[in-house]
Parts: structure tokens; C-alpha cells; sequence
């Protein structure tokens, strides 16, 4: 292990404060494998290093002395400093003793001592290299060039220069030659010393400080998943339990060769684990209440579909009875999805339900079955936060960390830096320049982050030090939050990530639910006035001529927006099979716009013929007579953007697949997974379902998630002035504003909502929720205060605490809600205040 010692070294993590010392002493975990150190540390140090001699103690250095390499650093370091300050041979001696090697710089790093004027000259400078050389050899030290590098080649410097100017340096424009320097380069450095003791310095011991160091890799091999006890027999029988409770005790074949090949492949490759951890955690979110939507590819897993992990049948289309347990599978393609078979009634007068979406379990655990699965789970925004204590009480603490990211610096941003930068320090610049410097510097560290949901479990006979450190995202200690300090791309594989993400349709879901006293899981996936609203508004009895559209599918996630519903009105969409493809359609790259849409409207194919999913594909080229392994192939080369390569071309001609396919798999970028359409899909179809039958708490749930782009006072007016709006954002155009979308888009639903007929209340300080809006009556909804534009968060929740005890005046309400003028005047205006009298006193007269 190789420590670079400086006086303000400032890196580690807090993992205990100790009392009996002052409070600005804290312990450091460093995580160093076996060898751990731990340092007494000031918490100044976390956002950038500061100057003082007692923030670490070598007491505690020296205890851990074994296996470290310890260096004296740059100018800032003890040895320097003490030459500096002119203290005795005796006390630079004695400090000395301390380190491994003395280090000594090109002049050119200590310039900056010349401009300030702590040393006269160059000659200085090299003057006390030399000093640094005898202080090495008399204590029996190596001495060592050393670059203290910042950038790779030289004309980099100017990047380094814009990002020191971004972050205030006064002298950022000065040149600091920091660069990496071939080994010809440093002997020119350093001739002052002469050729052998130059050579010395640079060559001779910098190499035998480098074969001190032993070679090791900071992140072991292997994959370390989490044990829980008994997972492979639990996931087995809990899948064949419930396929038993659907297609009853004697499973069909072709339910039973798809689980037991799926088992096989999990529990071989030890990924029972993973499926257990995301069970109980679904189950904990639905046993609360809580639906759990899936994304990603698990919905192609049957395993994933009977252990309660997912909805998503992956099937093909089938009937199943749920008094008989009859079932009946399509298999001859003329079904792509078990929603759109016609209704039939089973031998034992019972309905026949209906599921299945055809999806090849490769897609997920690959052709071999040996790709690791990856669990992606949407939880209720609400919910998040607990499903990520609950996973803590299954590992226990200490086990599950939030996984680290690292944010970098967007081109945007980097943009700006270039331009201040150069307008600043007054260098002319074209935009071929600025768009050089942006370049540059767009994608360097700027911080750490968290992943929106992602947590890394490590195993019980592991600790976390042995994959990575951990810190506070952002060095924010006040953030609660701890993560690994490794981008948890770099321990993917090692440890196990969950994502356990937070979502607003389980959020919908559950508002809808509590809303009407239904439950989601109830409705059909096949009801046709719901199926009627991606092709029409008749089934919710109104025209959106005003706002050119012509489908009723505003508000709903997936197919709500301008793109989708213009997908909507070029594909006609009337089965639960084509919206999945539209679904899949509108999240690739290249597969709709540029390729499918061009294909449908030419004639050339329809919808259901046109790549949607990567999917399709290899469903397609198996049905057309290729190998599997070969359709799986191209599969995942076309969904990864890479083509098809010549073999493939020719192996697609035999079986006569169309060249318009050909080509379209060539255009191709990025491909969703039929599986995550599919769940999106189901979920969202059920939000429709609610908005053409209950269509007050479609509304007052819609609003409730888009609260803050609800503005009351504008929409409060009416449809006039709605389109007024609308018309005044569309003249715009690219000069749109993000916030101003999503107020376009709310201001759309908005207007439909009072052409079907749903009033909306004035806000009252009595009735009104902190946050969400209410169902007061049929064909009216209550705003809750957030909807008034400026009135935030906080003052909503006080207004409403303090709502339960009358208010006597305006002065009372602001005493007590703690309002401000601006907020007080906008309710006044809106007639909330209108009851009240100005003060508390009263008046005789």
C-alpha cells in the first residue's frame, strides 16, 4: 500500500466520533484490505484540505506502519515546510525519520513561490532540492523526482485552467507544467545535480521504491452474493407452488420444461438468492399496500412471474380456468398476447381467463441461462425509503450501502466554464475554440452521487472495506446517506446491486385504489371502452379539437404525450398487443422515427409486423427457421446497436426474411425488452381504465403528482384562458422551456377535465389537503394549497396543521402559518382570505 503524507491530506470516511477528544476530531476509515488504518482527522477536511499541524496523529500511523510507504510530499509537506521555517538539522532529522523517501519537484511545480515571493529564484528553488537530497542521505532516506502530475500532455493544462477559473483561483491562467514528463524530460529537470545523481532521483529510485510495492487489485474476483439460507429449495417450491395454484397439480409441459429449465439455470449459477431478496421485498410493498411495478427484462422470467416478482406472464398467449384449472395454449402465432384472445367459456361453465405475452426467457438469464439476472422493481415513490430499510433489517446493518455514482460535468456546464473563462481573462476565442475547451472539460469528476435506487448488498462473511470505501454522497455528512465510494459499475459483478426504485404509477395505482375503493389487480386488460381511448375520445364523451388531439389518452403514462399520441393516430392501435408495441416502439432508438414509422405508413408492413421489442426478433427468425442460437445472436447485436454482420445478412436471406427487416435491424440503436413494455403497459392500461370510469379521481390523482406545475390561478379561469396558455407556449417553439412542458402538459389535461365536465373548487383553508386534491362531490375536485403558485411546501403543511382551530384574522394566519407577505397577498387575491379582517383587534364603533 503506497500513501503519498502530506500535512493536509484530507480523504477517508467517518465511521465514529470519539467523545473524550475535542469535536472537531473524528475517526477515518480507509478500508485499506487487511492493513487498515485509522486517523484521527478534522472534519474541515471533507470539502477541501486545511493547514494545521494536529489534524492527523502518526501515533496512529505508526501502529499500522506495516505495509505502507510513506512519502514526505510536496511544498505543503512537513520536511519542506521545516526547511522552509529554517529549523535545526536535529528537528528536520527527527521528522524525517518518520518517511520512507524524501521527494523533490521540477522547479516549475514551486514556481508560484517566485511570483509570491517566498523564495527570489529558480536557483532557490533548486537550492533546496538539493538541501531535500542530503536530508535523504544522512538519515539513510531515498531521495525521488517525483511529477506531481494534474494532466497527461502538456496543451491539457488549458482544461485545468478553465475548471481552476470556474472554481475562483486568482492566479488559474498562470502555467503550471504539471504534465507527465518522460523520463529524458526530468533528467533535463534536474541536471543541476549533475548526471549521476540526476539519473538517481528520476530513474534508479523511483523504480526501487516501485518494486517495494506489491502487486494486488483493489476489487477481488469473483462474485460474492449475499447467503440466505435455504434459497434454492424456497424458490422452488414457492414457483411450483403457485404454477400448481393457476394450472393445477398436473402442470401443462410446456409450463413445466419452461420452470424447471429456468430453475435449473438460477439455482446452478447461484442466483436463487437474488430472487428470494427481491420476493420478499415485492411482497412487503404489496402486503403495505403498495403495488410493485417491474422493469427491464425480468418479466421474461416465469421463475420471476411465480415467485411473485413480477405480473408479466411470459407465456404464450393461453386460457386458464380458474375453477378447473383448464388451461389452452395458442401457439400458432395467430395471437401475440393472451389479453387480445376472444372471450370463451370453459367445459365447467366458468369464464376463462386470459394471460400470456410470449417472451423468450433468453433475453434475461441468456442463451446458456448463465447471465447473471438483473431485478429492476419500481416501489412507490412513498414507499422507497422503506423498502430500503427493510432490506437493511433482512442483511442487517453494515451489510447495504447505497450505490455511489460519480457525477461529471455536462456539456452545458462545461460550455459556461469555457465561455467565462476566456470572456474573464480577456482571450479572444471563436467558437471552434470555446467548443474545444468545452470538449475538454466536459465528463471530468465533479462529485459523487447516489444512485436514484440502486443498493449494494455485501455477503455476511465479507465486509464492505474489502470492495470499496465508503463516504457521504457529495461529502454532504448531513445527508444521512452512506455509499460506496467505488461507481457502482466497478463493483457491478462482485456484490449484488438491487434497484429499488421509486415510481409514480405504483403511487397513481394506490391513490386510484383508496380513490374508489377498487382494486387495480380486478380490472380486464381487455375492457373495450378503456381500449377506445387510444384511438378516440368518444368513450369520455368529449372533443379536444381546441388542443389537436384527437385520442383520449392525455395523463396516461406511457402514451399521454405529443410523440406517443402521434404514434397513437398513425398505428390505430385496438389490442393490448399493438399498444405493447407502441410501447416498445416509442422507448428505442432508431426502431420508430428514421425506421417502423416510415415502414407503416408506406404500406410496406403493418404494426404488428414492424421490430418493436428486441423480442420480436428473435421470436420472429425462430418462426422464420433459424436456429435459436443464431436468432439470439442477432437479437443482441441489433438491441446493442452493433447490425448485423455478413453471416447474419446471409443466414436471414435463406429463410427469406424480408429486406425491409434487414434493413430495419441495420437502423437500429437501442431496443426496449418486451418485458418492460409489457409491465408498463399493464399498469398503464389500468390508469385508463380508471380515467373513462372514474374519471373525478383520475383527475384529482393526475394533479395530486403534478401539483407543482399546477398553476390555480390560471387554470382556476377557465378553458379560454387554458388555450390562451397553450397557444402562448406553442409560439415558442424551441425556445420552450422545460418547466414550461410540463405546465403545457398539465394545462392539456387540465382543459379536457372541464370538457368532460369536472369542476374544480376554490382552494379553502379549511377543506383543502397540504398536498393533494380532493374528491368533494360528483364532478367536482378540491386544489390542494401547494396548488397556489409560491406557497410552498412547508407553509401548505402548516397552514393545514394550523387549519384545525379557526383563524380570526389575517395577522393570526400569518403568526401562525408563518406566510408570507408575497403568499398572503397571492390567497387575498384568490378570495381564500376574503372572510377575514385585517387584525386581531376589534372594533366598537
Amino acid at each position: 500500500i503506497y500513501i503519498n503524507f502530506t500535512e493536509n491530506i484530507g480523504i477517508g470516511k467517518v465511521i465514529e466520533s470519539d467523545k473524550s477528544l475535542d469535536k472537531r476530531i473524528k475517526y477515518v476509515d480507509y478500508g485499506i484490505d487487511q492493513n487498515r488504518i485509522k486517523l484521527l482527522m478534522d472534519p474541515a477536511f471533507y470539502m477541501k484540505p486545511k493547514e494545521t499541524n494536529d489534524s492527523i496523529l502518526k501515533s496512529l500511523i505508526k501502529t499500522h506502519r506495516e505495509g505502507l510507504i510513506i512519502g514526505s510530499a510536496c511544498e505543503a509537506g512537513q520536511i519542506y515546510q521545516a526547511v522552509m521555517k529554517k529549523k535545526t538539522d536535529k528537528e528536520i532529522d527527527d521528522i524525517a525519520e518518520f518517511y520512507d523517501y524524501i521527494e523533490i519537484m521540477p522547479s516549475e511545480n514551486n514556481s508560484f513561490m517566485i511570483r509570491n515571493k517566498t523564495v527570489e529564484n529558480e536557483k532557490q528553488l533548486q537550492q533546496i532540492n538539493m538541501k531535500l537530497i542530503d536530508i535523504a542521505k544522512r538519515n539513510g532516506k531515498i531521495a525521488v523526482a517525483t511529477g506531481d502530475v494534474h494532466f497527461i500532455n502538456p496543451e491539457d493544462e488549458i482544461y485545468r485552467k478553465v475548471l481552476k477559473h470556474s472554481i475562483g483561483f486568482k492566479d488559474s491562467d498562470q502555467d503550471s507544467s504539471l504534465y507527465f514528463k518522460t523520463t529524458d524530460e526530468m533528467l533535463e529537470e534536474f541536471s543541476y545535480l549533475g548526471d549521476e545523481q540526476a539519473y538517481d532521483v528520476v530513474v534508479k529510485n523511483t523504480n526501487a521504491i516501485n518494486d517495494m510495492i506489491e502487486d494486488m487489485i483493489p476489487i477481488p474476483d469473483g462474485t460474492y452474493p449475499p447467503i440466505i439460507e435455504g434459497s434454492d429449495k424456497e424458490l422452488r417450491e414457492m414457483c411450483y407452488k403457485k404454477a400448481k395454484s393457476i394450472y393445477g397439480e398436473d402442470l401443462p409441459d410446456i409450463v413445466e420444461k419452461r420452470l424447471e429449465r429456468e430453475l435449473n439455470s438460477i439455482i446452478s449459477n447461484g442466483y436463487a438468492v437474488m430472487y428470494i431478496i427481491a420476493q420478499k421485498l415485492v411482497t412487503k410493498s404489496i402486503e403495505d399496500g403498495y403495488m410493485v411495478g417491474s422493469r427491464g427484462s425480468v418479466g421474461s422470467s416465469l421463475a420471476a412471474t411465480m415467485s411473485d416478482i413480477t405480473e408479466v406472464n411470459p407465456l404464450p398467449p393461453h386460457y386458464i380456468c380458474k375453477s378447473c384449472k383448464y388451461s389452452e395454449f395458442i401457439l400458432d402465432s395467430s395471437v401475440f398476447n393472451g389479453q387480445d384472445l376472444p372471450d370463451k367459456i370453459c367445459s365447467c361453465k366458468e369464464p376463462l381467463s386470459k394471460d400470456g405475452h410470449d417472451i423468450p426467457f433468453e433475453v434475461f438469464l441468456g442463451f446458456d441461462g448463465d447471465k447473471e439476472p438483473d431485478i429492476d422493481l419500481n416501489f412507490a415513490g412513498e414507499y422507497q425509503a422503506n423498502s430500503h430499510k427493510y432490506t437493511e433489517e433482512l442483511f442487517g446493518k453494515g451489510y447495504v450501502y447505497r450505490a455511489g455514482t460519480i457525477g461529471t460535468i455536462a456539456e452545458k456546464t462545461a460550455f459556461g466554464f469555457a465561455k467565462k473563462y476566456t470572456q474573464e481573462n480577456n482571450i479572444e476565442a471563436n467558437g471552434a475554440e470555446i467548443e474545444r475547451l468545452k470538449r475538454g472539460c466536459t465528463g471530468i469528476k465533479k462529485t459523487s452521487g447516489q444512485h436514484p435506487g440502486g443498493v449494494m448488498i455485501v455477503p455476511s462473511y465479507k465486509e464492505i472495506y474489502d470492495f470499496t470505501p465508503i463516504q457521504y454522497p457529495a461529502n454532504d455528512s448531513s445527508s444521512g446517506v452512506i455509499t460506496t465510494h467505488f461507481d457502482y459499475h466497478s463493483i457491478s459483478g462482485r456484490i449484488l446491486k438491487l434497484d429499488i426504485l421509486g415510481h409514480d404509477v405504483p403511487s397513481i395505482i394506490k391513490m386510484l385504489e383508496d380513490f374508489t375503493k377498487t382494486k387495480a389487480t380486478d380490472i380486464l386488460l381487455d375492457d373495450p371502452k378503456t381500449m377506445s381511448i387510444f384511438t378516440t375520445t368518444e368513450n369520455i364523451n368529449c372533443s379536444l379539437g381546441e388542443i389537436s388531439c384527437t385520442v383520449g389518452s392525455l395523463g396516461i403514462p406511457e402514451f399521454g404525450t405529443k410523440f406517443v399520441r402521434q404514434m397513437l393516430i398513425d398505428t390505430h392501435p385496438t389490442t393490448f398487443a399493438e399498444l405493447l408495441r407502441i410501447s416498445g416502439l416509442s422507448h428505442g432508438t432508431d426502431v420508430w422515427l428514421n425506421n417502423a414509422q416510415e415502414l407503416v405508413r408506406n404500406n410496406v408492413a403493418t404494426l404488428n409486423d414492424v421490430i418493436s421489442t428486441r423480442d420480436d426478433i428473435m421470436n420472429y427468425l425462430i418462426f422464420m427457421g433459424l436456429e435459436s442460437k443464431t436468432a439470439f445472436k442477432i437479437m443482441e447485436n441489433v438491441r446493442k446497436g452493433k447490425g448485423l454482420n455478413e453471416k447474419q445478412i446471409e443466414d436471414m436471406k435463406q429463410k427469406n426474411v424480408p429486406s425491409w427487416y434487414i434493413d430495419s435491424c441495420q437502423k437500429i440503436k437501442y431496443m426496449f425488452p418486451k418485458a418492460h413494455a409489457a409491465a408498463y403497459v399493464m399498469m398503464s392500461f389500468r390508469i385508463a381504465f380508471y380515467k373513462v370510469h372514474y374519471k373525478e379521481a383520475f383527475y384529482a390523482t393526475y394533479f395530486t403528482t403534478k401539483a407543482e406545475d399546477f398553476d390555480i390561478m390560471l387554470i382556476s379561469q377557465g378553458m379560454q384562458a387554458i388555450l390562451e396558455k397553450i397557444k402562448e407556449i406553442d409560439s415558442l417553439g424551441n425556445e420552450v422551456t422545460a418547466k414550461e412542458k410540463n405546465i403545457y402538459t398539465v394545462l392539456e389535461v387540465a382543459f379536457e377535465m372541464f370538457k368532460r365536465g369536472v369542476k374544480l373548487e376554490r382552494i379553502d383553508l379549511y377543506r383543502s389537503h397540504s398536498h393533494k386534491f380532493l374528491i368533494t362531490k360528483e364532478n367536482t375536485i378540491l386544489p390542494p394549497l401547494i396548488s397556489m403558485q409560491g406557497l410552498g411546501e412547508t407553509v401548505a403543511i402548516n397552514i393545514l396543521e394550523q387549519s384545525k382551530h379557526e383563524f380570526i384574522s389575517i395577522e393570526d394566519f400569518r403568526q401562525r402559518t408563518k406566510a408570507t407577505k408575497t403568499v398572503i397577498e397571492t390567497l387575498i387575491k384568490h378570495g381564500c382570505l376574503s372572510s377575514l379582517p385585517q387584525t386581531n383587534q376589534l372594533s366598537l364603533l
